[in-house]
């Protein structure tokens, strides 16, 4: 008799929560923000057919990467699950939190007793009557429960586009900034370079709050292009050139106060008397301490002297003094 061929349950669970990953790695992100009218969905998704986001009930919503297969059958079966509560209680009754707990137990139950788990990450979202009462459930592929606020980033490169979605989200943006947000993330991949993505390479869905009963909406490729082109800068051509006789800021301000300083009037000419009259005193002198501009009494100037007499003598006569 062969014996059975052991593997350690810790090995086993491993080795199934790494090939998990590694199928759920290679579907494309979803982007699952909060708004301030909602919740909004937004993926990488050009079929029309093959959808991953879909409305479950009234305010809910179910969102899913991995396997195609895997997680629709999760998504039939939220249906009528929400559908058969509904009927035999209260449409009220239906809520998110109970859905998820739902797949929590169908997720952890496949997980461990069967040989392959389902290679699937879904989200469970339910739009409330303000922000606080929005409920976001994360369901991993071993049945893990999380509940996030805010956003939500799952399959592909996920921690990057988390990091991405962080740095740039906030409490009540409107719902062109949060689209734009998630694209702009689902384009940057894993950082190395950043690619646009058209709006119909896109599957975007919102859970709108003021929507009376259905909550849930697909956004049309047109509607969802004007979206994404609210914040986008105009291009340079359509900028209006600069008039090429315009004058920089400082020679404009300096002409300005050229032309705003009075220009003074030239004085006018006035007619100076060729000896300025002044008073003077007894003494020969002028009122002002200097020696008079007009001619002595004598006749003669005080500097002209005769020849032949030494200054400071006045009137001598060569030989006088022998």
């Amino acid at each position: 008799m062969n014996m059975p061929f052991y593997v350690s349950p810790e090995q086993l669970m491993k080795d199934r929560a790494d090939f998990a990953r590694k199928g759920i790695a290679r579907g494309r992100s979803v982007v699952v923000l909060a708004y301030d009218g909602g919740i909004a969905f937004a993926t990488e998704n050009p079929s029309r057919a093959l959808h991953k986001i879909s409305e479950i009930y009234d305010r809910i919503a179910f969102a899913a990467v991995g396997k195609y297969n895997e997680f629709e059958n999760l998504r039939v079966a939220g249906v009528r699950y929400a559908d058969m509560r509904g009927f035999s209680y209260d449409r009220s009754d239906v809520t998110a939190r109970g859905l998820a707990n739902a797949y929590a137990q169908t997720l952890g139950t496949v997980f461990i007793t069967e040989s392959k788990p389902l290679e699937v990450e879904i989200v469970v979202a339910e739009v409330g009557a303000d922000s606080a009462d929005d409920q976001i459930y994360r369901l991993t592929y071993d049945g893990t429960v999380a509940d996030e606020h805010g956003f939500v980033v799952m399959g592909g490169q996920a921690e990057q586009l988390g990091r991405r979605v962080k740095e740039g989200w906030r409490e009540n943006m409107s719902l062109g900034e949060a689209l734009r947000l998630a694209v702009a993330a689902l384009g940057s991949g894993d950082g190395s370079a950043s690619r646009t993505i058209e709006a119909a390479q896109l599957e975007v869905a919102v859970l709108e709050r003021d929507r009376p009963r259905r909550s849930f909406r697909r956004l049309a490729r047109p509607v969802l292009a004007e979206l994404l082109a609210e914040g986008a800068e105009p291009p340079a051509a359509a900028a209006q050139p600069a008039e090429p006789s315009a004058k920089s800021a400082p020679e404009a301000e300096g002409s300005t106060q050229a032309r705003a300083e009075p220009i003074p009037a030239p004085a006018a000419p006035t007619e100076q008397a060729d000896e300025s009259p002044t008073d003077e005193s007894p003494t020969g002198k002028s009122s002002t301490g200097k020696p008079p501009t007009g001619k002595p009494p004598t006749g003669k100037s005080p500097t002209e002297e005769k020849p032949g007499e030494e200054p400071g003598t006045p009137g001598a006569t060569p030989g006088a003094d022998r």
